[in-house]
């Protein structure tokens, strides 16, 4: 039986932070004492300094498989994963074929099955043509529905408002929606190509697909959710106003209605557009250092619930495209964790926070089983961050298939220096350990 001896941690779990030493037998933490005698164990790590967190639950991913392998796949972006602390990930279902048949749902688990080296689930999309497909589905073993109202990679829009409310009336999981206003973002695109052709400045994006078309939506959304009872998420935040939806005022548990906020929301604004140029475009739009602000403040006082990344690769050549045809989105999960220890060095937020956004809340709406606290009998799904640590990021330390990221450049205060999937060492100061000990996120249903 194979026994891992944590020591001299400093514990991050449940709004507090305690010096502790953690058991793990097998898969799980057997464990967690003031003081566990060495004896116990078959392999020890000293984690003084360290912080030892659970591992995050990235809530939205598009790791591109299957029909885009040239951009990435599940094996190389869940190893850029456990770089980023995430070691449980729930997957978007804008692939090729799409994610809205149970043949393709049940694919993905079997790529995962043999490729993923994190914790893996795959949210289930709606169309406007396959709402007969999302009554037989068993919600007992899907994560969640994913519905885009607004396009995005692949054709996946929802603009029949019958088939939206049959659907929000037919699904009793939470719904995890893309909010924005298409007829909106097209009437501002027309305007922007009769002013500018092709060469449309990118500073032009947060204002095509504008506040106005993200509040629209995200308004509608909310009030079809309480006239028909649905459960639903609201993906990535963008907007101040659309801060206003949500409440503070009861556990999260009891939410009807919850958003999520990304990292690349909380870190870029528009005024990043002139250095960054196409590598931040991103649907939503990065918009103003108000809404950011306005982000950040809605974050801390618990009217967002939940951090991710939507980690979305292109390749370098896409993104280098002109306005019109650059594809919107990019890689993140690498940096999901030293960006968020980044903003705790800063005083943005607190690390007891960072953990329960993007570790805790996930698991608790999706109903995932046993993983995102760290519990006696739960998974030893674990991350020890060195929360002193400097480093920049380059293109000699990327993971991602893409081979680049926002971030080049960008200087981080939080380094992960060991990442543990169920148990097992996946991830070791740098290395990623090719023993894969991932398994299918099972939900308490």
């Amino acid at each position: 039986m194979k026994t891992t001896l944590l020591k001299n941690a400093t514990i991050v779990n449940e709004e507090s932070s305690i010096e502790c030493d953690l058991l793990i037998k097998n898969e799980r933490i057997e464990k967690i004492e003031s003081s566990i005698p060495s004896s116990d164990a078959s392999q020890i790590f000293d984690l003084r300094g360290l912080h030892l967190l659970p591992g995050l639950i990235d809530d939205q991913v598009h790791f591109r498989q299957p029909g885009y392998e040239y951009k990435a796949t599940i094996e190389t972006e869940s190893k850029a994963a456990l770089a980023g602390g995430i070691t449980s990930y729930l997957e978007m279902p804008n692939t090729k074929p799409q994610t809205t048949t149970l043949k393709a749902w049940n694919n993905k688990y079997e790529i995962a099955r043999n490729s993923s080296y994190a914790n893996y689930g795959f949210m289930f999309g709606g169309t406007n043509d396959n709402l007969e497909e999302i009554k037989r589905l068993d919600f007992k073993k899907v994560p969640a529905l994913k519905l885009f109202l607004g396009s995005s990679t692949g054709n996946m829009l929802i603009d029949n408002p019958n088939i939206l409310k049959e659907i929000f009336t037919n699904t009793p999981i939470r719904i995890a929606l893309h909010c924005e206003d298409e007829n909106t973002i097209n009437q501002n695109l027309i305007k922007a190509i009769a002013l500018y052709g092709d060469n449309i400045p990118i500073g032009m994006h947060p204002k095509i697909r504008s506040s106005e078309a993200c509040l629209k939506s995200t308004r509608m959304a909310v009030k079809l959710a309480k006239e028909t009872g649905a459960k639903i998420h609201i993906f990535h935040l963008s907007t101040e106003d659309e801060t206003d939806f949500f409440t503070n005022q009861i556990p999260l548990s009891q939410k009807q209605i919850t958003a999520e906020v990304c990292l690349h929301h909380l870190w870029f604004s528009d005024d990043d557009y002139s250095s960054k140029g196409t590598y931040i475009k991103w649907n939503p739009a990065i918009k103003s250092t108000a809404d950011k602000k306005a982000l950040w403040k809605a974050l801390n006082d618990d009217r967002i619930d939940v951090l991710a990344t939507d980690h979305a690769p292109h390749t370098k050549e896409e993104k280098k495209r002109p306005y019109t045809s650059a594809p919107s989105g990019g890689p993140l999960v690498q940096h999901m964790l030293p960006g968020l220890l980044t903003f705790a060095h800063r005083g943005l937020i607190s690390i007891e926070k960072i953990v329960r956004k993007a570790a805790h809340n996930p698991a608790i709406l999706f109903d995932i089983a046993d993983r995102g606290f760290i519990r006696e009998g739960y998974y030893a799904d674990l991350v020890a961050v060195d929360i002193k640590k400097i480093w920049t990021v380059n293109s000699n330390n990327l993971l991602y298939k893409c081979q680049w990221s926002p971030f080049e450049g960008e200087q981080f205060t939080g380094w992960v220096k060991y990442t543990f999937v169920n148990g097992n060492l996946a991830y070791d100061n740098g290395q990623i350990l090719e023993t894969k000990s991932a398994k299918k996120l099972e939900l308490s249903r």
